[in-house]
C-alpha cells in the first residue's frame, strides 16, 4: 500500500539495512544515502530506493529521514556538512536518529534544526542485525507527544517494541543505559567464563549451568553461542563502537556527578582490545582477548565438552 510520506535512509549498514528494507516493504517511498560498501545499497535500489547524492538533496525530497550512524561525530558532519540536511532542510521535516549517540551532542542538534523548522527524534535501537531484517527491533524514542503520534506508522515497520522514553534526548540517554549493562554483562561474561577455563570449567559446562538458571538471559545465550561454538555471526556489533558507547556512558556518568566503577572497569577492557588494533572484532570476540590476557586460547577451551 502506498504511503503519503516520503522516507530517507542515511547509514544502510548492518541494521540499517534491515530498516529501510521494511519501509519499503510498508509502501513507503524511499531515498537512501550509503558509504563505502555499495552491496546494500544495490540490494535497496533492486527494492525500488532511489540513491540520493547528498543528504542536502535527500532533505529535499523526503518528509522524514532516518540516521543510522556509528557515532556523534558522524551524524553531525552528515546533518551540518555544505551539502547536509541542515542545507536542504525545510518547514516539517522530521529527522529520527537511530544512532546510539552522545546526549549532548542531540540537544544541540535540536536547535539547529529547529531554526530550520525541522524536528530531531532521537530513536535508537536495541537487538541485532537480525532484528532488523525481520522489522521487530526495540526502539526507544525522545520527542514530544504530537510528533510521535505521527512517526509511530513509521517506527512500526521495522520495529516490534516501541517505548516513548520522553521529551528529545531521552531516547539516547536510555540507549546508553542499555548498553551499559549488555557491555557490562560482555565484560563480566568473558571474565567468568576465563575464570572457569582456569580452574577446570569448560565454557560448555558454563553455558550449560548458567543458561538454565534464574541468571540466564537472551545476550548470555548470544555471548556464549560465540564463545563456545564460535558463530561469529550471532552478534555483529563491534567492539569499537562498544566502546564509544561506554566512553559516552562515562561520560554522562562524570556529567550527572555519579559514581560509576562498574562502566569505568568495563570501558578498559573494550578501549584494551581498540588499542591492539582489533576494534572491528564483535563484541562477544572479548572473551578471545581476555583469554589472551590470561594465557590461554579460547578456540582450545571452547571445543572441551562440546557436541
Amino acid at each position: 500500500m502506498a504511503q503519503d510520506m516520503t522516507i530517507g535512509f542515511i547509514g544502510v549498514g548492518f541494521m540499517g539495512h534491515g530498516m529501510a528494507s521494511n519501509l519499503i516493504k510498508c509502501g513507503y517511498p524511499m531515498w537512501i544515502k550509503g558509504n563505502r560498501n555499495r552491496e546494500p545499497l544495490e540490494s535497496l535500489i533492486a527494492k525500488g530506493a532511489q540513491e540520493a547524492t547528498t543528504p542536502r538533496e535527500m532533505a529535499q525530497h523526503c518528509d522524514i529521514i532516518h540516521l543510522c550512524l556509528s557515532n556523534s561525530l558522524q551524524v553531525e558532519a552528515v546533518i551540518r556538512g555544505c551539502d547536509g540536511v541542515l542545507a536542504g532542510a525545510r518547514d516539517g521535516l522530521i529527522v529520527i536518529d537511530a544512532t546510539t549517540a552522545d546526549p549532548n551532542s542531540t540537544a544541540v542538534l535540536v536547535d539547529e534544526l529547529a531554526e530550520k523548522g525541522a524536528t530531531l527524534v532521537d530513536a535508537p535501537l536495541g537487538r541485532t542485525p537480525k532484528e532488523a531484517e525481520a522489522g521487530t527491533l526495540d526502539a526507544m524514542v525522545g520527542c514530544d507527544e504530537a510528533t510521535f503520534a505521527k512517526i509511530k506508522p513509521v517506527l512500526e515497520c521495522w520495529a516490534g517494541n516501541i517505548t516513548h522514553v520522553g521529551g528529545t534526548g531521552s531516547g539516547h540517554k536510555m540507549k546508553l543505559l542499555m548498553n551499559f549493562i549488555s557491555m557490562g554483562y560482555a565484560a563480566l561474561y568473558a571474565e567468568a567464563t576465563v575464570l572457569g577455563a582456569s580452574v577446570g570449567l569448560q565454557p560448555a559446562k558454563v553455558r550449560e549451568v548458567i543458561g538454565s538458571s534464574r541468571l540466564s538471559n537472551g545476550f548470555f545465550d548470544t555471548f556464549m553461542t560465540y564463545a563456545v561454538d564460535r558463530d561469529r555471526e550471532v552478534h555483529k556489533f563491534t567492539i569499537e563502537n562498544a566502546s564509544k558507547d561506554l566512553r559516552y556512558v562515562n561520560t554522562m556518568a562524570a556529567e550527572a556527578g555519579v559514581v560509576n566503577v562498574m562502566a569505568g572497569a568495563a570501558k578498559h577492557y573494550f578501549t584494551h582490545v581498540e588499542a591492539l588494533g582489533q576494534g572491528a572484532d564483535y563484541v562477544p570476540m572479548l572473551i578471545d582477548h581476555v583469554a589472551r590476557m590470561n594465557g590461554m586460547d579460547m578456540e582450545v577451551e571452547a571445543a572441551k565438552g562440546r557436541d
